[in-house]
């Protein structure tokens, strides 16, 4: 089923790059937010695995995921996996990665179960157009989703106008495309008259120059967000914007899931895994830290290894599960 073109500005979009793999990197938030919502549009073309099985958490069952490859995404629902094959006997939980379009479109017409990385309001075109398609559950997320201008805290600045004269000289950037870099670029370095050049980068890159320049105490300022490992790993200030030139685009927001409609009914073990899966800032940015710490192409084993310490955490989620079976 073909969808409109969206031409609406999605405001929290801050990059995120990667090539498309199964594993688990996929659209980056600069290609979501050039494409907008046209990848809706090819969702009818898509074909993929089946859904879920018997109503019993013994084995044999399958679900299939899908993720967008974004860090808390590929955190979340790789911490989905683990679970449901190691502790409720799954017999394969498949991790789908597609564009944003096609995961909202697949898990309306059934062929995913479930997409667990919905930002609001960043996806509220795709829930309107589809809700009535799909099951939204309430954030998971119970943390403050976020983007801004970051530095690092050894500078003692929390004003975007207290930066000049800092010694910083630029404000290192992610992908171009994304509309947090617009508005730095067309209203903030022009409202507050900032001396800083904008980098453009992709958010590899930027991860990477944020690594160097805060192991050498140099003043700097980069675009930050959360939930994200970089929160667990350095001592980030996000800095004030009295004058709201970041717009739209620092607002608040929520992170969901949708499933697709009638799984309370086929698997409700799963049904009720995801009713009470809740992470809050500091365990998922724990958790994409140690997936980073290991390796971002073994995702299963940052989880198992945040597992060790966090069990306590993801066992309601489980006894739910167990109960509902």
């Amino acid at each position: 089923m073909g969808g409109p073109r969206r031409e609406r500005k999605i405001v929290h979009g801050r990059g995120a790059g990667g090539e498309k793999k199964s594993s688990g990197r996929a659209l980056s938030r600069r290609d979501f937010l050039r494409l907008g919502g046209a990848g809706l549009a090819g969702a009818a073309l898509l074909g993929t695995a089946g859904c879920g099985g018997t109503a019993s958490s013994s084995g044999g069952k399958t679900l299939t995921v899908g993720n967008i490859g974004w860090d808390e995404n590929v955190a979340v629902s790789n911490l989905t996996k683990v679970l449901l094959e190691e502790d409720l006997g799954y017999e394969e939980v498949k991790l789908q990665t597609l564009d944003v379009g096609v995961l909202f479109q697949s898990v309306a017409n059934g062929d995913l179960d479930m997409f667990q990385d919905v930002w609001t309001p960043l996806h509220d075109d795709y829930l309107k157009e589809l809700g009535d398609e799909l099951e939204h559950l309430p954030p998971w997320y119970k943390g403050e989703a976020k983007v801004g201008l970051g530095v690092p805290s050894y500078m003692g600045v929390g004003n975007i106008a207290q930066l000049n004269g800092t010694g910083a000289q630029q404000i290192i950037g992610i992908e171009p495309g994304s509309e947090v870099m617009r508005q730095i670029k067309e209203e903030v370095i022009p409202r507050y008259g900032l001396e800083q050049e904008l980098i453009e980068s992709s958010t590899a890159g930027m991860l990477a120059q944020v690594e160097r320049s805060y192991k050498a105490r140099d003043p700097f300022v980069f675009v930050a967000w959360t939930p994200h490992w970089m929160n667990e790993k350095y001592r980030i200030t996000y800095l004030e914007d009295p004058e709201g030139a970041l717009g739209p685009a620092a607002e608040p927001a929520e992170l969901s899931s949708v499933l697709r409609k009638g799984l309370a009914d086929d698997d409700p073990a799963a049904h009720a895994f995801m009713k009470e899966l809740a992470l809050d800032e500091g365990q998922l940015n724990g958790l994409e830290a140690a997936i980073n710490e290991v390796g971002a192409d073994k995702p299963a084993e940052g989880v198992k290894a945040w597992l060790e310490d966090n069990r306590n955490v993801v066992q309601p989620w489980v006894d739910a599960a167990e109960a509902a079976a």
